[in-house]
């Protein structure tokens, strides 16, 4: 795996050279302020029914432009799409937390963070529509190398954090946010160029509105339908999704209020976690290859393990901040697996003639699916922090005994894509 991440890495040429490279610049931005998001809006003045508020609103926000995302896209070009709502979607609402003093800033921003669907489609179709299809799984996962690599950064944060409190110190890290995810736009745009596809695609939708172009999606649905895996894949995607949300939104609730961890702390943990998925991509996946004929299960089950003992971890010794770090690392494993694999099944199994309506459709139905459990896990999380971890521990659950029943009835056409997620 390791040699075949570096010969991917080399080897890269054309936009997926310019993706790749600038994506490290938003995880120098974003990942800097991650680890406190919902202590920030805790610290503004929202609680906790409100944080999952706002993560709904995010998340239906994306439900209605993952919808026009596959339109957009191919109207404006990939190239294009990308950059204009890389800007909306990031820079926009990163001057809007910088100012935030109540909940609707938080709600105003997240209605415009969810344009980030538009751009994660177009994206997605500039990174891999001129790249060689056995290439691709290794280029998503350098792409999460690059994520989990700047996350490695975040204790930065902390130091801010120790010396300035909380809300000024995050305040100047979404600052440094603006500036950082401003430069990969314009890097990226200076140093990509429109794909093959997506110069057809100009042409096709030349003189149609965007929602003459959304009528057609009757058509593209039947295509998604007519695959066991790419439906396989895209419930899958629900599952990983909503246990990432969850995890994302409350995984610092819980360890700051509960467990009374000091803030200045949170992004050691995280930078934890990007170590161990760092870890899993490039020595652990072909372990698993190799002992396991389906790596989707074990994810579920290292994924089920960090979830239950965080649940468990005491609220005071050290054995607190032992059983956090162990949470962690199987944390670790089981999100950078799930991820990566979620993510590069649905990359292998679209219709690449389709690519922008058809991840549109899948990017929809799985926004529909989530949007609902950043509210839920809110209502959850003020009745008992454990409360939304166990919700994730009944759907990890479900996802395991999912796989396994697809797995029966179509172990080779299953088998054979997630093989290639870890070469």
């Amino acid at each position: 795996m390791k040699d075949s991440l570096i010969k991917t890495l080399t080897g890269l040429k054309g936009n997926p050279r310019a993706c790749v490279c600038t994506e490290p610049l938003w995880g120098l931005s974003m990942n800097l302020c991650l680890p406190y998001a919902s202590v920030y809006m805790l610290a503004i003045g929202l609680d906790d029914s409100q944080v999952g508020l706002v993560a709904t609103v995010y998340m239906l926000s994306q439900v209605v432009f993952a919808f026009f995302s596959g339109p957009i896209t191919d109207k404006m070009g990939r190239r294009k799409s990308t950059a204009v709502f890389d800007f909306i979607a990031w820079c926009l609402p990163c001057l809007i937390w910088w100012r935030a003093v109540n909940f609707w800033f938080f709600f105003a921003a997240a209605l415009l963070n969810g344009t980030m669907k538009i751009t994660q489609n177009s994206w997605d179709c500039l990174l891999v529509e001129d790249a060689d299809k056995d290439k691709i799984t290794g280029i998503y996962s350098l792409v999460w190398v690059c994520a989990h690599l700047s996350a490695l950064l975040a204790p930065i944060s902390s130091i801010l954090v120790s010396r300035l409190t909380l809300v000024p110190a995050i305040r100047i890290l979404y600052i440094n946010a603006f500036v950082l995810m401003t430069v990969k736009i314009v890097v990226l745009y200076s140093f990509s160029r429109e794909t093959g596809r997506g110069i057809i695609r100009i042409e096709e939708t030349r003189g149609k509105s965007i929602f003459s172009i959304a009528a057609g999606y009757g058509g593209v649905l039947k295509l998604i339908l007519k695959s066991r895996a790419t439906i396989f894949s895209l419930v899958i995607a629900v599952l990983v999704g909503i246990v990432g949300m969850i995890n994302t939104t409350f995984w610092q609730v819980i360890v700051n209020k509960k467990l009374l961890v000091a803030p200045s702390l949170l992004p050691f943990f995280s930078a934890l976690r990007s170590v161990v998925a760092i870890a899993f991509l490039f020595l652990a996946a072909p372990l698993i290859k190799r002992l396991l004929k389906m790596p989707l299960l074990m994810g579920f089950v290292f994924y089920f393990a960090g979830q239950a003992i965080l649940i468990l971890a005491p609220l005071e010794g050290a054995l607190k901040y032992i059983m956090l770090c162990v949470s962690l690392v199987f944390d670790g494993f089981g999100s950078g697996s799930l991820m990566m694999l979620s993510t590069s099944l649905l990359a292998i199994n679209v219709n690449p003639e389709e690519r922008a309506r058809v991840m549109a459709i899948l990017h929809m139905l799985i926004m529909v699916a989530t949007s609902p459990f950043g509210w839920i896990g809110g209502i959850l999380s003020s009745l008992s922090r454990n409360f939304p971890f166990v919700l994730n521990l009944f759907l990890l659950a479900v996802g395991f005994c999912i796989t396994m029943v697809f797995y029966r009835g179509h172990s080779d056409e299953a088998g054979r894509d997630e093989a290639a997620g870890l070469e």
